[in-house]
């Protein structure tokens, strides 16, 4: 039987943006549509929507656990009070009912304000508070019309993504050495924040997806900063750039400034609009600009992936 682990491994690239609303998703939707064989991972877990593109069929979902949280056993608690004043976050309350035990109060920790330091826990003279691991989401293993995909859905108010992202993008890895693929496809978060940093960790290419405005040159400026910071091969494409051709300008020359790679433009096309509301990737769609732009975007991109790291 043929070893897998004799082969390369699989080379990852990771599409981020500086701000929301660039068109990231639309993009990477399209790019795992013009590869030949692909693993694809949603790392955009507090707010994934490659979903929407994709419709994969999930084979296999699994709980995210993730940190630990106080709870107070009542049938234990006497009231004495004390983990509420060791509390820093002002996570325990009084219950304001009677224990077995006669106590006037006993006290509860509120799930949503507990930073899980678990001091409580440590201090209770009973024995009456529970340190337990957390269920912060869950993520899934399937499959979509170009492939592979893995991807995840946060519970309301959870955090630790910055641990999910990790989890998603080792399990991409783990299914791209089981089926002989060489490429994972990321859609990564919008920002700088810890889920980035996550996502972009030794990826072999990071697309900056921006758009021609002055917040999205900031952003982006940011955002190949942070990535330059972890020495980082990176590349920018300015989507919707003929709305504004002068700032699309100025956009590729802070790009360039910033020692990326500035891929060929996207121009403004409502066909995309068009073809999400039938959910497909705009290049499933009839020919357009837009898709034609992709294709000339994803053609460099590949190019650069090839490229020896300097």
């Amino acid at each position: 039987m043929e070893d897998k682990r004799t082969h390369k491994p699989p080379r990852e690239i990771v599409v981020i943006s500086g701000k929301g609303g660039t068109g990231k998703t639309s993009l990477v939707g399209a790019f795992a549509a013009l590869c030949d064989k692909v693993v694809v991972a949603d790392v955009d877990v507090d707010a994934p929507d490659l979903h929407l593109l994709l419709a994969p069929e999930i084979q296999s979902k699994r709980a995210f656990v993730s940190g630990k949280q106080a709870r107070v056993r009542p049938e234990l608690c006497k009231g004495c009070g004390l983990c509420a004043e060791l509390c820093r976050f002002d996570a325990v309350g009084s219950h304001g009912s009677t224990s077995l035990e006669g106590a006037s109060e006993t006290y509860r920790v509120h799930p949503m304000a507990c930073e899980g330091c678990g001091v409580c826990a440590w201090f209770c003279p009973e024995g009456a508070i529970a340190f337990e691991p957390v269920r912060r989401g869950e993520w899934f293993r399937s499959l979509t019309r170009f492939g592979s995909m893995v991807h995840a859905r946060m519970d309301v108010g959870a955090e630790n993504s910055g641990k999910l992202v990790t989890l998603l993008r080792n399990e991409a890895r783990n299914i791209a050495v089981d089926t002989g693929c060489d490429l994972i496809l990321c859609d990564g978060s919008p920002g700088i924040g810890c889920p980035v940093i996550a996502s972009v960790t030794n990826a072999n290419l990071v697309v900056v997806v921006t758009e021609a405005t002055l917040s999205g040159k900031h952003d982006m400026e940011r955002v190949l900063r942070l990535a330059r910071g972890f020495g980082l091969k990176t590349a920018v494409c300015v989507n919707r750039a003929d709305i504004a051709p002068e700032m699309a300008d100025q956009v590729e020359a802070g790009a360039s400034q910033q020692g990326a790679v500035v891929l060929p433009r996207v121009p403004y096309d409502p066909a995309i609009l068009h073809a999400q509301q039938q959910g497909l990737t705009i290049v499933e769609f009839p020919d357009s600009p837009s898709a034609r732009a992709i294709a000339r975007c994803w053609s460099e991109i590949c190019k650069l992936l090839d490229e020896p790291a300097d």
